[in-house]
């Protein structure tokens, strides 16, 4: 039986501003249909980390594979490109646009009219918006709303509809539930089962453990620029993952560090 290939794989990934190592040789792997959860307290560089990952920073030392191939990216924009969609807490919305510009955003489809000019076909990029939130199980009502209308789930869903409808390859969510209350917490939870049942694999930084044991098939815990511990989440709890974060259990911690 042939050994499955991650989707994406880093080694020895090192990132440095002046004197501050903040990555210091993080080697991942990351599995089609897998909701990995990336914790670490704060200044543990994850987030510097997806920011590699992502196109943002280029990394000062190691490699990053997508699907067994070396890849570089020079700018987020590229690695967007190869399928590496990453949503921050801010989801780069435009709020006095509504849900269907905002999933075109940029990449707008054009028709002709009269037989001359060039126009926005916002009937295709309705019917469009509405197929792809469907296809997630996603009910907004009236779309052509402005997104400052809308609460912070829908807003939360159209920045993932948006990553799914341009066919990302793999999902890295900053942060999804801040400032969301409970009921929409539980629809983003939703959205993370819907991505893994497609195979689309996701990246999740939180501070909040309840996030990442309710979604996550693998934790992976990083602790001053290093990775220091990686367990499967059915097989670990949140005093385990607290201890590894702030290195307290060194004995659960040299487990960790040697997992495969």
């Amino acid at each position: 039986m042939t050994e499955q290939q991650p989707l994406l794989k880093t080694t020895d990934l090192r990132k440095h501003f002046g004197g501050l190592v903040a990555v210091d040789n993080v080697s991942l792997e990351v599995y089609s249909g897998e909701v990995v959860g990336l914790v670490g307290d704060n200044g543990a560089g994850k987030s510097t980390l997806i920011k590699m990952i992502s196109g943002v920073y280029h990394p000062d030392g190691g490699k990053i594979f997508l699907e067994g191939q070396e890849v570089h990216f020079g700018t987020p924009m590229e690695a967007r490109r190869q399928g590496i969609e990453t949503i921050y807490q801010d989801l780069a919305l435009c709020e006095n646009l509504d849900a269907t510009v905002n999933i075109f955003l940029g990449r707008e489809p054009m028709r002709r009219q009269l037989g001359l000019l060039n126009v926005v076909d916002r009937k295709h990029m309705l019917a469009e918006s509405e197929t792809v939130l469907s296809q997630l199980d996603i009910h907004i009502p009236n779309l052509q709303r402005p997104m400052r209308q809308m609460s912070g789930g829908q807003r939360q869903a159209v920045a993932i509809a948006r990553a799914v409808y341009w066919n990302a390859r793999l999902m890295i969510m900053d942060e999804p539930t801040a400032a969301l209350a409970v009921s929409e917490q539980r629809k983003v939870y939703e959205l993370v089962h819907t991505l893994r049942e497609q195979n689309v694999p996701v990246i999740i930084i939180s501070h909040n453990l309840q996030d990442v044991f309710a979604v996550s098939d693998r934790i992976v815990i990083m602790r001053r620029g290093r990775k220091v511990g990686e367990r499967m989440t059915k097989e670990t709890t949140s005093d385990e993952i607290v201890s590894l974060m702030i290195g307290v259990a060194s004995a659960a911690e040299s487990k960790g560090s040697t997992a495969a």
